[in-house]
């Protein structure tokens, strides 16, 4: 499979996501050529900010490696061999997380002005992340290369299919439509 086909797999999570009202944002994780985790927004439904497509496609890669009874060096050297493919640019949150567990190639749709953590707002893809908690001697995440501009066009337009209609699931008062 080439990017374009991993892309269009992440794409068919952003549309199962929409299709639940969710924010349409979709995310596969690959290795050696084969989609082997997959996520997309679960915010609205689990009512958990944090549930964004990278963390639930993270989460099921998680469980398979909790299955194989995988080391923690194992793991990480699992991860370092994933790219991740999403249909929007990963938020700060998100890039972090990556860079937190090593995933060391990410391609993504459409930019995200608002939130984004490869270069819109800001550059975690360069830099890494710091380290977590009170501990400054705990390794810090490392940066991962970045590429956007997959299929931008298709995640642009299922935003707008989102937001046209409204976010059913915001909270009360929330922005008219126009």
């Amino acid at each position: 499979m080439d990017k374009t086909a991993y892309m269009e797999a992440a794409m068919e999570e952003a549309r199962r996501a929409l299709s639940q009202l969710e924010v349409p944002v979709g995310c596969v994780i690959v290795e050696n050529g084969q989609v082997i985790a997959r996520g997309s927004n679960a915010t609205n439904h689990t009512r958990n900010a944090t549930r964004h497509a990278e963390m639930e496609a993270i989460d099921n890669l998680l469980h398979l490696c909790q299955s194989a009874h995988l080391t923690q060096q194992q793991v990480a050297q699992r991860f370092a061999a994933c790219e991740l493919y999403v249909t929007c640019e990963p938020c700060i949150m998100c890039a972090a997380a990556l860079s937190l567990l090593g995933i060391t190639r990410v391609f993504y749709g459409c930019a995200n002005d608002r939130f984004g953590g490869c270069g819109s707002v800001m550059e975690v893809h360069k830099h890494g992340s710091g380290p977590c908690g009170n501990n400054q001697a705990e390794e810090k995440g490392r940066g991962f290369t970045c590429v956007g501009g997959l299929m931008a066009d298709e995640a642009v337009h299922l935003f707008r299919s989102f937001y046209e209609k409204g976010n059913p699931n915001a909270p009360r008062p929330h922005r008219p439509l126009s």
